[in-house]
């Protein structure tokens, strides 16, 4: 056992001085020895477990690559972003967004690690609706954060149980639940051999480590930041997790309602109406241009709750709307336009093209000389855009990681 802690400590150590970001973090996780319910290496986000085996048979770097591996599940709230979808398959979504970005920043990944290509740069909710392809992936290592589900939890034999687990089942099929039924072998195992098994977060341990991970973030960020040494993946991710994260609904809301022109005035009334100057409000209506990316990366479901949305904008701020449809040109039939008392909605349905080329839309209104008050791009912003930003503003609805040259950037997912 004190080889084992010194291989921890060595790694720790490493980590703290190669890489001060991830280093920090790990810190943050007492390291204790588990019992046989664990299998590799896992978290409660309150402290790292490991198998001594498993640890064994493991070199220090790679050592550094599990303890970074746990720490970052913790930094990056993951026991906190579930929510309503199945667990096993989070977890696996977890561990495919970690491994990449632990990989980039040159960390040695054990044998078991889950790694993909096709998943780099995606967030773990982008990565969850993708793995149909992918069933025959475990998680590396148990994430112990929901109640009765046991070392990661499985799929449900079928496909049927989806999120509908039973309670303690963790997915696997429940057989004679009646008060004469007997658990099953594992699962009297599991009670035998689990006692140190920690418990599961309750819903105010959730909330509260969320709050205290997010400021051992950003911590650990200024602190590599000012030795030199946060990578330049690293520093991406964090700047994205510790900007606000508001509701993309209201930060549309926010631009559209502030393009609205409505002011008061202060003429000088005439002299029938007296001599007091009382403001009075003037309106007008709204040009608001609206792009949807018919390509094929945003579905038609999304499509559908962005209209809804701008539908129920629209009549706030009396705007009027011209919507197009573009991939890698703009959709014949188009453009629509929609007054405000008018119900915003897809004329027809537009099959996806095989490109996006943003620049359509934006030639199609330089050739009508028109300038409107705001121009809505519903995209996942994987295209050609025009040289030089329009004089007028635009804001960019994404969904993905990719950025955009100019405009306003709004994070769709």
């Amino acid at each position: 056992m004190n080889d084992l802690e010194t291989k921890l400590a060595a790694a720790r150590t490493r980590l703290i001085l190669d890489k001060p970001f991830l280093g920090a973090l790990v810190l943050r996780l007492p390291m204790k020895a588990a019992g046989p319910w664990c299998r590799t290496t896992a978290t409660d986000a309150r402290a790292f477990y490991y198998n001594p085996d498993y640890i064994n048979s493991l070199s220090v770097d790679q050592t550094q690559f599990v303890l970074a591996h746990e720490a970052l599940h913790c930094a990056l709230s993951h026991f906190a972003r579930r929510q309503h979808r199945q667990k096993a398959r989070w977890d696996i979504a977890c561990d495919l967004a970690v491994n990449p970005i632990l990989v980039a920043d040159g960390l040695r990944p054990t044998p078991d690690a889950l790694f993909l290509k096709e998943f780099e740069g995606m967030t773990a909710e982008e990565i969850y609706p993708c793995l149909d392809e992918h069933e025959d992936l475990k998680p590396q290592d148990d994430h112990l954060y929901d109640p009765g589900e046991n070392e990661g939890g499985t799929r449900g034999e079928g496909g049927g149980q989806g999120d509908n687990q039973a309670p303690g089942g963790g997915g696997r099929p429940q057989e004679g639940q009646g008060q004469g039924s007997r658990p099953q072998s594992h699962e009297v195992e599991d009670e035998a051999r689990g006692e140190d098994r920690p418990a599961p977060l309750s819903h105010e341990e959730r909330e509260q480590l969320a709050v205290q991970w997010r400021q051992r973030l950003a911590g650990a960020a200024q602190q590599a930041m000012q030795a030199g040494k946060l990578s330049g993946p690293l520093a991406r991710l964090v700047d994205h997790l510790l900007q606000p994260q508001l509701p993309w609904r209201a930060l549309l809301a926010r631009f559209m309602s502030a393009t609205a022109r409505d002011d008061y005035n202060y003429t000088r009334p005439s002299r029938r109406e007296g001599a007091a100057i009382l403001p009075s409000l003037r309106s007008h209506e709204v040009d608001v241009v609206v792009a949807l990316d018919t390509s094929g990366s945003v579905s038609d479901a999304e499509m559908r709750q962005f209209l809804s949305e701008v539908d129920a904008l629209k009549a706030q701020v009396r705007a009027r709307v011209t919507l197009f449809a573009c991939d890698a040109d703009l959709a014949e039939g188009g453009p629509w336009r929609f007054e405000p008392w008018e119900e915003f909605k897809l004329p027809r349905e537009f099959p996806g093209g095989g490109g996006t080329d943003f620049r359509p839309v934006f030639d199609w209104i330089a050739r009508e000389g028109t300038r409107p008050d705001l121009l809505v791009y519903f995209t996942d912003a994987e295209g050609r855009f025009p040289e030089r930003a329009p004089d007028y503003p635009v804001v960019w609805l994404v969904k993905g990681r990719a950025k955009v040259p100019w405009g306003q950037r709004i994070q769709l997912n």
